[in-house]
């Protein structure tokens, strides 16, 4: 059975007393779940901190918001992914649409950082979708696959076995729109038959994908529950405890 993960991305919100409150709330609470996981994506500050917070929770893992692809040298700013396992982080958020539409990051160059994630034993999150304007004119399953081929698709199976997918509609970002569960369900399929095409069915049923589009208590356990909808990379909903909570819950609930 395929992992299913809540998994949150606090993007450049939350100071340190703010973090550690939150997560101290998230930990506490999120009780085992068979094949089910909890994710912080947290901003730096935090991330040694949360590792030893979520060291007394194996439900709960964390996740760096960003790598670099080299190993080290004189990137003023950037962080390796050596720096992030000496901390104990084990994954790591990838091409989200706001590292590609604001720090112009292509698929050529995540797909160096896949590689430098994998390399250094991290596991990718990595993130794909389509703007609005893409879906509209009707190639945006042709967008998508597209970023999975130049992007992780050169990944050996065993090496691709290791990435988690969050397909994000750039549309339903921030913006309170949401897709469907059935917008949802689509696409997420197309990914998997994607998978199929390049590994082979049993690779393409192993890969957890999530949603990450506006999810939110009041329709998390209706997305969660398409059967390739595996969980979600939960954006606004996860700076508070109240509404990512819910989420979770709504995760090992949607099937059931």
């Amino acid at each position: 059975m395929r992992l299913r993960i809540a998994a949150g991305n606090w993007k450049m919100n939350m100071d340190y007393d703010e973090g550690r409150e939150l997560a101290h709330a998230i930990i506490k609470e999120t009780k085992p779940q068979p094949g089910t996981l909890t994710i912080l994506g947290t901003p730096y500050i935090h991330l040694k901190d949360m590792v030893e917070m979520a060291g007394r929770n194996s439900e709960v893992k964390i996740a760096a918001q960003n790598c670099h692809q080299e190993a080290s040298g004189a990137f003023t700013g950037e962080i390796s992914v050596g720096m992030l396992t000496s901390i104990g982080v084990e994954y790591v958020i990838l091409g989200h649409s706001e590292r590609r539409q604001y720090f112009r990051e292509s698929n050529e160059l995540l797909s160096k950082k896949a590689d430098a994630a994998i390399k250094g034993g991290m596991k990718p999150i990595f993130c794909c979708g389509e703007a609005l304007e893409i879906r509209n004119e009707g190639w945006h399953e042709r967008y998508v696959k597209n970023q999975l081929v130049k992007g992780i698709f050169h990944l050996e199976k065993d090496d691709f076995l290791k990435v988690i997918i969050a397909y994000e509609p750039i549309w339903a970002i921030g913006t309170g729109v949401t897709a469907s569960p059935e917008q949802a369900q689509e696409m997420h399929r197309m990914i998997r038959l994607a998978i199929a095409e390049r590994y082979d069915e049993a690779t393409a049923e192993q890969t957890t994908i999530l949603y990450g589009g506006s999810v939110k208590p009041g329709n998390a356990r209706e997305l969660f529950a398409q059967p390739d909808v595996d969980g979600g990379l939960v954006g606004g909903a996860s700076l508070k405890a109240e509404s990512f909570l819910p989420i979770i819950e709504a995760l090992s609930q949607s099937r059931v």
